[in-house]
């Protein structure tokens, strides 16, 4: 007869025998597969011969984090119709919400959400090409504003991989987005000093030893997350670590209005880029520095472009304004 205290035993401890063996055999076979595996994997990259790509697992959502990371972070991802965000729609967000310390080390992922959007056009063809959705796949679909809200607005930090594209649209969606600091994972990281030779997410990913699903806007998110606490031999700190550190300080934006139309080429050498005027920025040639470069680079253009002694306009900017348009 069954007791009152074997009715209330755990599910698993009621199973007949022959069914918890099977469930084992089952667990014991993927162990071993996966073991397996990585034993062909070390295998083949001890000859020297092959590199291994291993898939990427994203990470657990810690309801209770550890303590000790008292920051927090959002690694974001948006895909849009185009390129501009006044005419241009986001069709799709993706939003991992993560904690940090104040040195720059990742603690422990504690929110995701990927919603897709119903734009007001048609998607175009390019677009559904490099990101894989369809009419079909938004059709009546809607941004759940309330839960990206909850995990936006305690944050400290919002990072995107090309953070100067991703904000201005983020911007124009919500207004949660506005009064933060933002950082560019892209422009704020020296990949190349890490080892890497390009700054896209799929070449990085890659040659840290994994790959993905990408362009899709959560899987990015992970890759990304991923790819900014990887610490690799000879390096101090990690990617993220860097990009902390960096959107701490203040930087300045000069333009060079009025410049002579003969010294444009000696501006873009130097990293000059122009700006019509269309985007909200003076109509000018303009670079972005650190502050502690600010006298050199207006000696520069005194002596160099301008040869008198001008006075250039000069922004100055924190991570809560880098980014934006104008």
């Amino acid at each position: 007869m069954t007791s009152q205290l074997d009715f209330f035993a755990p599910a698993a401890a009621r199973l007949p025998k022959a069914e918890k063996e099977r469930k084992a055999a089952g667990r014991e076979t993927t162990q071993k597969a996966v073991s397996d595996d990585e034993a062909l994997a070390g295998y083949l990259e001890s000859t020297g011969n092959y590199r291994i790509l291993r898939r990427l697992q994203p990470r657990a959502v810690i309801e209770r984090p550890r303590p000790g990371f008292p920051r927090r972070g959002v690694i974001l991802d948006t895909e849009t119709t185009g390129l501009n965000h006044r005419t241009d729609e986001i069709i799709e967000i993706g939003v991992i919400a993560f904690t940090f310390d104040d040195q720059g080390t990742i603690g422990d992922v504690t929110g995701i959400y990927g919603g897709l959007h119903q734009p007001g056009v048609a998607i175009p063809e390019e677009i559904t090409r490099l990101t894989g959705i369809t009419d079909a796949m938004v059709a009546g679909q809607t941004i759940d504003i309330d839960r990206l809200t909850s995990l936006v607005t305690d944050a400290d930090l919002i990072i995107a991989h090309n953070a100067g594209f991703d904000r201005p649209f983020c911007e124009t969606f919500s207004p949660i987005f506005r009064d933060k600091a933002w950082a560019c994972s892209v422009k704020e990281i020296d990949w190349r000093a890490r080892g890497f030779e390009g700054t896209k997410l799929g070449y990085l990913i890659g040659q840290s030893g994994y790959f993905h699903d990408g362009h899709r806007a959560v899987d990015d998110c992970f890759a990304l997350l991923e790819v900014l606490e990887q610490e690799r031999p000879g390096q101090t700190g990690t990617p993220f670590s860097e990009l902390h550190e960096a959107s701490r300080l203040s930087r300045v934006r000069i333009y060079a209005e009025n410049s002579p139309f003969d010294m444009k080429d000696h501006l873009k050498k130097r990293g000059y880029r122009w700006s019509d005027g269309s985007d909200g920025r003076p109509k000018s040639w303009w670079v972005e520095l650190p502050e502690e470069r600010l006298e050199e680079e207006l000696h520069f253009l005194r002596t160099e472009i301008y040869r008198w002694d001008a006075d250039p306009t000069v922004k100055y900017l924190t991570a809560f304004d880098r980014f934006k348009t104008g």
